[in-house]
């Protein structure tokens, strides 16, 4: 059933093939084993925890959307030639082309990204979880110092505005630590739901941290639901095309 064979019977045949480490390796691959081989698991987790895979198979995923759009330009150069095609794809090169600019890091600056948690390298607070007042976790991502003084004023905490180690994101970043114990009192006064309609009125980039229980139970969340009877079974998943066309 290879693309050699086929084509002899059908000469503008599109075919898909997705490999482990390439067309000439017949070595096993698995999602985890790329995802330590590829740096994703070196760069995952924190100080204490250790390397630490995504939790899902994330190097999978990424592959079939790189067939996909390999597909599409094959039915593009079909439909202009009317020439067929092979499209392959590797796990390994998938996982490697999806490093983006923690490649980057390492190859302009050789610099090795370590394992920060939800922290950004950059930015601060960004990725720091904080506890409001009824026990929910809300997680940070503010990136300029606008919101950062609009963050101050929905907690309460006006006095940090003032604070020489929190003047600008370079700072923040330098003194985050300090920041992360300055800040967390302050949301421990307000609820989520307090503090969530503010952020939301005023377009600030913070989320709450949501298990999946609570990702459904959003309206939003419930038209992605797929509902299905399968051999007699009632089947739920959810929906894995979701783009839309518009005229």
């Amino acid at each position: 059933m290879d693309y050699n064979t086929l084509k002899k019977y059908n000469s503008d045949l599109i075919y898909g093939e997705i490999n482990g480490y390439g067309s000439n390796s017949k070595r096993a691959a698995y999602d985890v084993v790329l995802q330590a081989e590829t740096g994703f698991m070196s760069m995952n987790g924190n100080e204490s925890s250790g390397p630490i895979k995504m939790p899902i198979a994330i190097i999978d995923v990424l592959a079939a959307h790189q067939l996909k759009e390999g597909l599409l330009l094959a039915l593009l150069k079909k439909e202009k030639t009317g020439k067929g095609s092979l499209v392959e794809v590797s796990l390994y090169d998938t996982a490697l082309s999806s490093l983006k600019n923690q490649a980057t890091n390492w190859l302009m600056n050789q610099f090795i990204p370590q394992p920060i948690g939800s922290l950004h390298p950059n930015i601060a607070p960004y990725g720091e979880t904080f506890k409001t007042k009824d026990g929910k976790l809300l997680v940070l991502a503010i990136g300029n110092n606008k919101h950062f003084e609009m963050l101050l004023n929905i907690i309460g905490a006006n006095e940090i505005i003032d604070n020489e180690k929190y003047k600008n994101n370079q700072l923040r970043v330098k003194n985050r630590k300090a920041l992360d114990a300055d800040l967390k009192p302050f949301f421990n006064r307000q609820t989520k739901d307090e503090l969530m309609s503010h952020f939301l009125e005023l377009n600030i980039p913070v989320g709450v941290i949501n298990n999946l229980k609570e990702v459904f139970e959003n309206k939003k969340a419930q038209q992605l639901i797929l509902e299905e009877v399968i051999d007699g079974v009632n089947t739920k998943r959810v929906k894995t095309s979701i783009f839309k066309i518009s005229d």
